[in-house]
C-alpha cells in the first residue's frame, strides 16, 4: 500500500468493508480511491464485493520488515477476531492468523496468484484508436462483437474504458408517457461524412430521426441536404418503414416543418401540412427554446451520432444507409432500453397495431409560392400566364403546382379559387366564368386613344381586342408604342397594310415597321411578308380555336 490512511478514514474503509460494500461505493462515500482501499481490506482479509454482485475475499497480507506503512497498528495484518468493534481487540496480534513465510517471503499458493488481466487487454489498441475518434464503450464493444469475434459482454468494455478515461455523470431527464401508436417525435441531426460523387470531397450530410414515443422506435433515415419538401419526403418514407403513422408528430420549429412559429397559433409550411393530412396526422410544434418536449428523439439523434456514426466516413448515401439500417436492425432495435426496461423491438410489436393504416396512394408532391395578380387578372407560374376570378388584381395569391395542375388558392383561408391545366410557355389559361362580360373602362381608354392616333390604328386595336380579349391589352399598349416611336402617319399605313393583308396583330406590325423600305416593294420583297402573313394566320386561326 503506497498511500498511508489515518486511523479515521482506515477505520472507515474497514466498516463499510465489512458491511459488504463494494469498491466503487467505498470510493464514492469516502473519496479513498479503490487502489489505496483494496489493499487496506485485503490486509484485513476482509470480502470485498466485485462488480456484478459477487464477493472475492483475499488472504491477510503477511507481515513483513519491507512494509511501507509507518502506523503500528496498520502494519500487523488483521485476523478473525478484529471483526468486533471492541478499539482493544483491534490492536491485538495473533500469530495464528498469519500465513506461513519463508524469510518474509509467503508460501500460499493465492497470495501469488495474480489478478485475472481484462479481456480486452487483447485489443488495446483497437479500443484506444476508437476512443481516440471519439466513440464510446457501446460502439466499441458492438464493433469488437462484429469485426474481431468478441466474447466478453459489454460490462467488460465499459470497465475497461472508464479506466481510460474515467466515468461520466450523467444529468436527470424527465420522462413523458404516451399511449402507442398516439405519438412521434422528429428531429434533424449532424450525419455522417460521406464523399460527395461531383467534388469527390467529403461532405456533413444531414441525420433524420423519428421516434415513436410508446415503444421508442426510431427510424433513421440520412440526406446530403435539407429542404422542405425532403422534410416531407422524410416523413412518408418513416411513415412506410414503420407500416404505419401516429396520430401526433411533435416538432421543433425548424423552417422546413413551421413557416412561422408562434406559441399558440403556429403556422405550418403548406406542404408539410397538406402530406400529414394526408395520411391523418396532426403535426404539434414545441414552444421555442423547449427541447425537453421532444427528448426521446433527442436522445434518439444522440444515440446514433455517438454510437454507430462517430468517427466513421463513407464513400456513399447507400453505403452509410445500409451500415446505419444493419446497427438499427442488430442492436438498437435488440437492446433493453434504460428507461422502460424493456426491448425495443416487442414493445414495438405491441404499439404497431394502434398505428393508422396507411393509404393506398402516395403523396403527390407540389411546388407552392405566392403570386400577385397582374392587371390582365392572372398570374404568371413558369412563363405562362391563369386567370384569377374577378376582384383579386394586385392582390396576392397562394399558388401550389405540379406537372399537370396549377391551383390558385385564398392566402388568408386556403380556399381554392381556380384551378387550371398547365400551359407552355407564354400561354394564357382563363376560366370562362372570369371573362368580363363588358369592356373595362381602362380597356375602353386604350381603344380612344387608338382611333385618335389614326383611323386604321383604332381598327387593328379593335380587332386586336375581339381576338385576344383582355390578353390583348398589351399588345394595344405594344401598338400605341410604335406610335410614338415611327409617328402616327407610318403605324396608320402600315395598319392599313396589315388589316388588307389579313393579318392585324401587333408582331406583324412591329415587323413591317422595321423592314418597310423606303421605295415600293418589289415581288422579291413581298414574298417574305406573304410567307409572315401566312404563319400568322395558322397562329390566329390556332389560338382562335383555343379561346372558344
Amino acid at each position: 500500500m503506497a498511500n498511508v490512511l489515518s486511523d479515521d478514514k482506515r477505520q472507515q474503509v474497514l466498516t463499510l468493508g465489512r458491511l459488504g460494500w463494494s469498491l466503487r461505493q467505498i470510493e464514492e462515500a469516502t473519496g479513498v480511491r479503490r487502489e489505496t482501499a483494496g489493499p487496506y481490506l485485503r490486509a484485513a482479509g476482509i470480502a470485498v464485493r466485485r462488480p456484478g454482485g459477487k464477493t472475492a475475499a483475499w488472504p491477510p497480507k503477511p507481515a513483513t520488515g519491507e512494509g511501507v506503512l509507518t502506523d503500528s497498528s496498520a502494519a500487523k495484518p488483521a485476523t478473525a477476531d478484529e471483526v468486533s468493534t471492541d478499539s482493544s481487540s483491534r490492536n491485538s496480534t495473533d500469530s495464528d492468523s498469519k500465513p506461513a513465510t519463508t524469510d518474509g517471503v509467503s508460501t500460499d499458493p493465492r497470495a501469488a496468484a495474480s489478478p485475472v488481466a481484462s479481456a480486452c487487454e487483447p485489443f488495446r489498441d483497437v479500443i484506444l484508436d476508437a476512443l481516440a475518434r471519439g466513440r464510446n464503450a457501446r460502439a466499441i464493444w458492438q464493433d469488437l462483437v462484429d469485426d474481431h469475434g468478441f466474447t466478453a459482454r459489454y460490462p467488460s468494455v465499459q470497465r475497461f474504458v472508464r479506466r481510460v478515461r474515467g466515468s461520466q455523470v450523467r444529468e436527470a431527464q424527465p420522462v413523458i408517457t404516451t399511449e402507442p401508436g398516439q405519438e412521434a417525435q422528429v428531429d434533424y441531426g449532424e450525419g455522417p461524412m460521406v464523399r460527395d460523387r461531383e467534388s469527390g470531397k467529403y461532405r456533413r450530410t444531414r441525420l433524420f430521426v423519428l421516434t415513436l414515443g410508446y415503444s421508442r422506435k426510431s427510424v433513421r433515415l440520412i440526406v446530403p441536404r435539407s429542404g422542405t419538401r425532403i422534410w416531407a419526403e422524410l416523413h412518408e418514407r418513416a411513415f412506410r418503414r414503420l407500416g404505419g403513422a401516429p396520430r401526433v408528430v411533435v416538432l421543433d420549429n425548424l423552417r422546413e416543418g413551421v413557416a412561422t412559429p408562434d406559441i399558440y397559433d403556429p403556422t405550418l409550411n403548406p406542404l408539410y401540412r397538406d402530406v400529414l393530412a394526408h395520411y391523418g396526422v396532426v403535426a404539434l410544434p414545441c414552444r421555442v427554446g423547449d427541447p425537453d418536449r421532444k427528448g426521446k428523439v433527442e436522445s434518439g439523434v444522440g444515440h446514433a451520432q455517438r454510437t454507430p456514426l462517430r468517427g466513421l466516413r463513407f464513400e456513399s448515401l447507400d453505403e452509410a444507409q445500409t451500415y446505419l439500417d444493419r446497427w438499427e436492425a442488430h442492436w438498437a432495435d435488440t437492446r433493453i432500453h434504460g428507461t422502460t426496461k424493456r426491448q425495443v423491438a416487442a414493445m414495438f410489436a405491441e404499439e404497431r397495431p394502434a398505428l393508422l393504416a396507411l393509404p393506398v396512394e402516395p403523396f403527390r408532391y407540389y411546388q407552392y409560392g405566392e403570386r400577385t395578380v397582374h392587371l390582365d387578372g392572372c398570374v404568371e407560374v413558369d412563363a405562362a400566364y391563369y386567370g384569377t376570378p374577378p376582384g383579386w388584381i394586385g392582390r396576392r395569391v397562394q399558388v401550389q403546382w405540379d406537372g399537370v395542375r396549377v391551383r390558385l388558392l385564398d392566402p388568408r383561408t386556403g380556399q381554392l379559387l381556380r384551378e387550371h391545366v398547365r400551359q407552355e410557355r407564354g400561354r394564357h389559361r382563363i376560366h370562362p366564368d372570369d371573362v368580363p362580360p363588358r369592356t373595362p373602362a381602362t380597356t375602353e381608354q386604350l381603344l380612344r386613344r387608338a382611333r385618335v392616333a389614326g383611323r386604321h390604328i383604332g381598327a387593328l386595336c379593335d380587332q386586336i381586342h375581339r381576338t385576344d380579349g383582355e390578353i390583348g391589352v398589351k399588345r394595344i399598349l405594344g401598338v400605341l408604342s410604335l406610335a410614338r416611336k415611327h409617328g402616327a402617319p407610318t403605324v396608320d399605313a402600315a395598319a392599313q397594310a396589315a388589316l388588307d393583308l389579313g393579318a392585324p396583330t401587333y408582331r406583324f406590325l412591329r415587323n413591317y415597321l422595321d423592314r418597310r423600305p423606303a421605295a415600293p416593294l418589289t415581288l422579291r420583297q413581298v414574298d417574305p411578308l406573304i410567307r409572315q402573313l401566312t404563319l400568322y394566320r395558322d397562329v390566329i386561326n390556332r389560338k382562335t380555336g383555343e379561346t372558344t
